[in-house]
């Protein structure tokens, strides 16, 4: 058999791809909780984008109705300063969701582009991307976000930058090992004999059979930054000029607001962030559910069972 009757027979087809890809997100919709997920990211990114509608005017405007409770003025009450929380909460989602899918997006990308070169090149590049890997891997994380964060001019850009700087060096380490494994298979073999070009091989042959295992990359890359973005601007490490959740609860820290006993200036952030951080990971599991036959033949037998 020729390498060309190899190549034709051992590479998957487009059709069957975009089956399988059919297939997930067929299945995704199936599952209860990459339901419950999306829905509740739908209704975030929802009200992110009707904010200006929803709460017009400048959120941190600071007026005299200052520690306000919940009322039907303000549904969310009021900040010391006398900002509607409401406001603050569905403008502060418009920053928080863009850093976070940004960081995701661009941590993830970083993260393919230096797992699939190390595991198609190998030798001395494979040894170099490990080695880059392995020095972000061992750099304790929190430390090197305060000082990056504490060095560079504050800004949104800045955060993410920062956390794309931490959060991409797990995610590469995972994708090397997948695809170390299916560089070793026939079609990836047969499209190295007959030609193809390196970044056709590594995005069109070896990139689309890691679907999953990018996707619950990405989401765990979201995840790391919706709640790093929160943490360094709680800790004074944001521009504290941005509305984010993270800004919310530094500004509810600096009023006093657990001291007070003002709960409603820190609750609303803090519960947005955990709940966008809850749909992601089920999504995520959901994912992995699908993705792993393992937990598929698992997930299969509760059903049968009812």
């Amino acid at each position: 058999m020729t390498a060309i009757e190899i190549a034709t027979a051992t590479t998957p087809t487009t059709p069957a791809r975009t089956s399988r890809r059919r297939g997930l997100v067929r299945q995704l919709i199936d599952s209860k909780k990459a339901l419950t997920g999306l829905i509740l990211l739908a209704v975030f990114a929802l009200l992110a984008l009707l904010a200006p509608v929803l709460a017009p005017g400048d959120p941190s405007l600071i007026n005299s109705t200052g520690s306000q409770a919940p009322s039907a003025a303000h549904w969310l009450g009021t900040t010391a300063k006398g900002q509607d929380v409401l406001a603050l909460t569905l403008w502060g989602a418009r920053s928080s969701l863009f850093v976070g899918f940004t960081v995701g997006l661009v941590a993830t990308g970083v993260a393919i582009v230096v797992g699939l070169a190390a595991a198609y090149f190998g030798r001395i590049v494979d040894d170099a991307l490990t080695l880059v890997t392995n020095i972000f891997l061992l750099l304790p994380g929190l430390p090197l976000l305060i000082i990056l964060a504490a060095f560079l001019p504050p800004g949104t850009s800045t955060v993410i930058l920062v956390l794309v700087v931490t959060g991409w060096a797990g995610s590469a380490r995972v994708l090397r090992a997948q695809a170390k494994s299916i560089r070793g298979k026939d079609f990836v073999a047969a499209a190295v004999v007959t030609g193809e070009r390196p970044l056709r091989i590594m995005f069109l042959e070896i990139l689309p059979n890691m679907a999953s295992v990018v996707m619950t990359t990405l989401l765990g890359c979201v995840i790391f930054g919706i709640g790093a973005q929160a943490g360094l601007e709680f800790l004074g490490l944001g521009d504290s000029s941005v509305v984010s959740w993270g800004t919310n609860l530094y500004w509810a820290s600096n009023d006093g607001a657990l001291m007070t006993g003002t709960w409603w200036a820190f609750v609303p952030s803090g519960l947005c962030i955990a709940l966008v951080a809850f749909a992601l990971a089920l999504v995520n599991y959901a994912v992995d559910e699908i993705t792993n036959p393992r937990l598929r033949n698992r997930r299969a037998r509760r059903e049968r069972r009812g």
